[in-house]
């Protein structure tokens, strides 16, 4: 019971990092699930893509010249993010696992650690200013 109400609010949602997939070329699961080097670079790859578009867009209708150079770039940054976001929703399952695992792992660690150092008996509250016992450090969450 103590290790779910304490684990509820770390676990990541699987329905969540799918959700945040329809937006993935943004990269916003990849944030969500702590993975902020690759997000960040999905979120570079999904801007030069978005330039290259929109320069394209304007090449075509202002100057015919610079439709291939705004093409080829919109093909070397779009298709790749295309792939890794397929990819990713074989594998979204699995980093939602490893991080709940990882979090459930942090979890119990803390409660073991709490069995063995009990915390200092509390004075009746008839006194409230008692200070804490000298040498107790309660976990880092």
């Amino acid at each position: 019971m103590l290790l779910n109400s304490e684990l509820r609010p770390r676990e990541k949602s699987l329905a969540l990092s799918y959700l945040m997939l329809i937006g993935g070329h943004l990269g916003v699961h990849r944030f969500y699930l702590r993975r902020t080097v690759s997000a960040i670079i999905q979120l570079v790859l999904f801007l030069l893509a978005m330039a290259a578009y929109f320069g394209f867009a304007f090449a075509a209708e202002f100057n015919e010249g610079l439709r291939l150079p705004f093409l080829i770039l919109m093909l070397v940054t779009g298709f790749p993010l295309f792939v890794w976001i397929v990819i990713d929703l074989f594998m979204i399952p699995r980093m939602v696992r490893d991080l709940n695992q990882q979090a459930e792992h942090e979890v119990l660690q803390q409660i073991e650690w709490l069995r063995q150092n009990p915390p200092p008996a509390r004075e009746s509250m008839a006194s409230p200013t008692a200070a804490p016992q000298p040498g107790y450090q309660p976990p880092q969450l």
